[in-house]
């Protein structure tokens, strides 16, 4: 199996390098060698690899800057997506991509499952949601995964961001009426490397679909802060703020130019119950983040 990576240096590209290695013979590419912005340089590369898989792990996320950005956004997000999406097709690989909750209009009660009406609410998810529909229009074998709350110890998190401000402040107020399942990068690519075995050793193209990929249970971004600072101070990290002194606010008391989902929860029964998967509560892999990143 040839494997074609796409966004190599990004949170889960870089994870996908190590996960997708033991699949089998592995090409990895960043933005020197296939920047989505240049669709013909990234279907010529295609051509020349003639992959069994692509995984695209590259996209325009800066969900606020796509609000005044919206064609750049629209050519990473869909555009290019749509051009891979054809290749794939005509070489008769599997496409690999990863979508978003914000292709949801996140005011549903409930965790959102894959059949869902999709309701973008931002230039980011209507985006995102045109790619998912390129990919399924293309008629490619595909696998997209839907996530949300991704984090790793490698770049910028929401994790180390809430760190840094406990120790600098005595108190911090985080947006609680916001509802997710923090996922590790970790989590998503060897998720997607399992997904990906099984395709190669039970071929079927029914496993063909979206699905959704997130770590199991569910938190407030308030509620992930406050553990976040408890075990880093529980390990020794010398802080300010604890998490008592971690304070809810409202969505509208935090304004920003895109609109999130209030409910970012994603029902993950479908990819567990397809690829005999199980997928770990949020906090084990946050609980490995901040053992990395507290010293």
């Amino acid at each position: 199996m040839k494997i074609l990576l796409l966004g190599k240096d990004g949170q889960v590209g870089w994870e996908l390098q190590r996960a997708l290695a033991p699949l089998g013979e592995l090409v990895a590419h960043g933005r020197d060698r296939a920047n989505l912005e240049d669709i013909p340089s990234v279907v010529a590369l295609i051509r020349t690899e003639r992959p069994d898989v692509i995984v695209n792990a590259a996209a325009y996320t800066a969900v606020d800057k796509a609000e005044s950005d919206a064609d750049r956004a629209d050519l990473i997000n869909h555009r290019a997506v749509a051009a891979i999406a054809a290749e794939a097709h005509a070489l008769g690989a599997w496409f690999v991509h990863y979508s978003t909750d914000y292709v949801f209009a996140g005011d549903k009660s409930a965790p959102y499952v894959e059949s869902d009406s999709i309701a973008p609410q931002s230039v980011y998810g209507s985006t995102k949601q045109l790619g998912e529909a390129a990919i399924a229009a293309s008629g490619c074998k595909h696998l997209v995964f839907r996530t949300s709350w991704v984090f790793a110890a490698r770049g910028g998190n929401f994790a180390k961001t809430m760190l840094r401000l406990a120790a600098d402040r005595d108190e911090l107020r985080v947006v609680g009426d916001q509802t997710g399942a923090p996922t590790s990068a970790e989590l998503i690519a060897d998720a997607t490397a399992l997904c990906i075995y099984r395709t190669k050793v039970q071929p079927d193209d029914a496993y063909s679909g979206i699905y959704h990929l997130v770590a199991g249970g569910e938190t407030t971004w308030h509620g992930y802060a406050q553990y976040v600072i408890g075990l880093a101070a529980a390990k020794g990290a010398v802080l300010k703020a604890k998490p008592e002194q971690v304070h809810p606010i409202a969505t509208t008391d935090y304004p920003v130019p895109a609109k999130r989902p209030a409910n970012s929860r994603l029902d993950t029964q479908k990819i567990q119950r397809t690829f005999a998967l199980s997928l770990p509560d949020w906090k084990v892999h946050v609980a490995r983040l901040i053992d990395e990143i507290v010293i």
